[in-house]
């Protein structure tokens, strides 16, 4: 359990929604509630570095960011709209006693369009 980080309650991600949160490594995490399932992606769109939990998420699990309209699959952290061509870094999420805990990286996919 040491790779994970206790990063927020799981009340403070109600569904639909994204929180900002940041890991003792100093990266930028975007946590969110999809459905009732808590996921997490670098906050950083690749397009514009501008951060992600600023923006959107859709009901068909996009993440959108604002600068540039680029969306993302929340799950995957694939591309799904341009201009971004690179996908978002996914991260392992475990809930626990009523706290999300936010783990190590998973490979990113290949960059991958819309």
């Amino acid at each position: 359990m040491s790779d994970f980080h206790d990063v927020a309650a799981i009340a403070d991600v109600a569904e639909g929604e994204m929180l900002a949160v940041a890991l003792a490594n100093g990266a930028s995490v975007c946590v969110f509630n999809h459905r009732g399932v808590i996921g997490a992606v670098g906050n950083l769109c690749t397009h514009a570095e501008f951060l992600i939990s600023d923006g959107v998420l859709h009901g068909d699990g996009t993440l959108e960011c604002l600068w540039h309209g680029a969306r993302f699959d929340c799950r995957t952290g694939a591309v799904r709209r341009h201009p971004a061509e690179l996908p978002l870094p996914v991260y392992e999420v475990r809930t626990q006693a009523g706290r999300v805990l936010v783990g190590p990286r998973h490979t990113s996919p290949a960059p991958s369009g819309p």
